[in-house]
């Protein structure tokens, strides 16, 4: 069998529009969520949510992008987007973070330096805490 190297920049996973699914999803790759998602994120690459997704998580990503809604809290290394049709409901760790007018927002943010935290979580150490 052939292993070849993940390309976190290409989306490889796509949950549709109609798609529920419960528990942990795991990704190496960057993934697109279109449906309803309850459980726990953790993607290697990028997340984005789609306009009509909901999603009902943690998710831990490079970078997120929130187009439609979601409840739970987000650890981006790199940045956090949320449109103008986007809702978070949740705390934020991101090293950047953006807001666009009409964007739902509840929660308290933290920025953090994305080379520190890519490599504490490189190492499985905690998230820094505010100094």
């Amino acid at each position: 069998m052939f292993k070849s190297k993940i390309n976190v920049d290409n989306t490889d996973t796509l949950l549709g529009e109609n798609t529920v699914i419960e528990g942990k999803i795991r990704s190496q790759a960057s993934m697109r969520i279109e449906g309803k998602v309850i459980g726990e994120v953790h993607c290697d690459g990028d997340v984005t949510v789609g306009e009509k997704a909901y999603v009902e998580s943690n998710i831990q990503a490079r970078n997120v992008t929130i187009a439609g809604k979601v409840k739970g809290d987000i650890h981006a290394s790199g940045k956090l987007a949320i449109t103008a049709t986007g809702q978070l409901i949740g705390n934020v760790s991101a090293a950047s973070l953006t807001i666009e007018e009409g964007a739902v927002f509840s929660g308290t943010s933290m920025m953090a330096i994305a080379e520190d935290a890519q490599a504490r979580k490189k190492q499985g150490l905690p998230e820094a805490q505010g100094q």
